[in-house]
């Protein structure tokens, strides 16, 4: 297993943690996490995540606006950014993929699977 690094970036504490420990517990990936989207791009300023897991309903800086700072930044622009959203309607998966998204998962997370959703959509075979 190669060390896998996933920062996780969601306001609502219980959720990062839920997320962090499935990523952690059953991937055996190490994580980052971020409660802000502001806090998202400091982390970026000093880590190269593998993959950024961004929930798009955030006070403040919201995930599109934070997903648009991502792919502005040389840096930081190659950085898979799977989105993590409660409400995904068919043209917002189109919308997503027009920006570039990697892919979405649908909150409520599920915890036994979220893990293969992830490696799947990131095409991460071990």
């Amino acid at each position: 297993m190669t060390d896998r690094l996933i920062l996780v970036v969601d306001d609502e504490e219980h959720l990062r943690e839920l997320v962090q420990a499935c990523l952690e517990d059953l991937g055996g990936w190490d994580t980052l996490v971020a409660g802000s989207g502001e806090q998202c791009l400091e982390i970026l300023k000093t880590a190269q995540p593998h993959a950024i897991l961004l929930d798009i309903s955030m006070p403040g800086m919201d995930g599109i606006a934070v997903y648009d700072r991502i792919q502005s930044d040389p840096k930081t622009r190659s950085i898979p950014v799977i989105l993590l959203t409660a409400k995904v309607l068919p043209s917002d998966r189109a919308k997503f993929a027009q920006m570039g998204v990697t892919g979405v998962i649908s909150k409520p997370i599920q915890p036994v699977t979220l893990t293969e959703e992830v490696t799947e959509i990131l095409g991460w075979v071990d």
